[in-house]
């Protein structure tokens, strides 16, 4: 099963239920999804939110669309400011930006609770289409697998390799999502894959001998890591799958 990021999930299903895709059952059903309870804070006057009352929040905050963003260092693919909330989207890993109002949501997680507390956010200035994004991403696993046969991947990390042979095997999401079209779902599921990979061959550099070694390792990863989250980012927040 792949594990996708709650914000991208979130933000996939709101989407669909802003376009009139699913039901406002299903989309409760699914941005509560999981075994963590889930809550919005500071996005109405209340003081926390469920899923059910958020989806009443973004009709009259007037939502237009809603975008996943999924910051690495040097990566901010899916942020538009302010500088304090692009800070703190990169120390989370994720966040959920709400086109129309003006306004971001940053998780915090204890216990068994996920919180999302909302603050000033800017939406992106630009978002990639799908088509791009899957251009850029097949690019990308095409230039990472060739960098990392010339540095023998095999040897220092099998399960790369492993995954990279079989990078056209089918396998499932670990969540329902409601992506707008098939070309986002295969794209997601390629995106999500391509991220283990990553994760995969960054854990240990057990085999390289010199500091070179590593430094060209992380550089063959550096660019399919980037397409990867930028195709996950261009699916879930996508309104129509193109």
């Amino acid at each position: 099963m792949l594990v996708v990021p709650e914000a991208a999930r979130i933000s996939c299903w709101l989407n669909a239920w802003l376009t009139g895709r699913e039901s406002t059952d299903q989309t409760i059903d699914a941005v509560s999804w999981g075994r963590r309870r889930v809550e919005f804070i500071g996005v109405a006057k209340l003081e926390s939110l469920s899923a059910a009352l958020l989806l009443g929040e973004l009709r009259r905050l007037l939502v237009s669309r809603v975008s996943v963003a999924l910051p690495r260092p040097g990566e901010l693919a899916g942020l538009g400011g302010p500088s304090e909330f692009n800070a703190a989207a990169l120390e989370a890993g994720e966040a959920v930006v709400l086109h129309g109002p003006g306004l971001g949501l940053l998780p915090a997680r204890r216990g068994n609770v996920t919180s999302w507390f909302s603050t000033a956010a800017t939406p992106p200035p630009y978002l990639p289409d799908i088509q791009h994004a899957d251009r850029e991403l097949r690019a990308a696993v095409l230039h990472a697998a060739e960098r990392l046969a010339e540095l023998d991947v095999a040897s220092w990390s099998p399960d790369a390799a492993d995954a990279v042979l079989n990078l056209r095997v089918s396998e499932q999401l670990g969540c329902p999502m409601a992506l707008p079209s098939a070309a986002a779902t295969r794209m997601t599921i390629s995106a999500l894959r391509c991220n283990s990979i990553v994760d995969l061959a960054s854990r240990d550099h057990g085999g390289a001998a010199t500091s070179n070694e590593m430094s060209a390792r992380s550089a063959a990863l550096r660019p399919l890591r980037r397409a990867s989250h930028a195709a996950l980012v261009a699916a879930c927040s996508s309104l129509d799958g193109r």
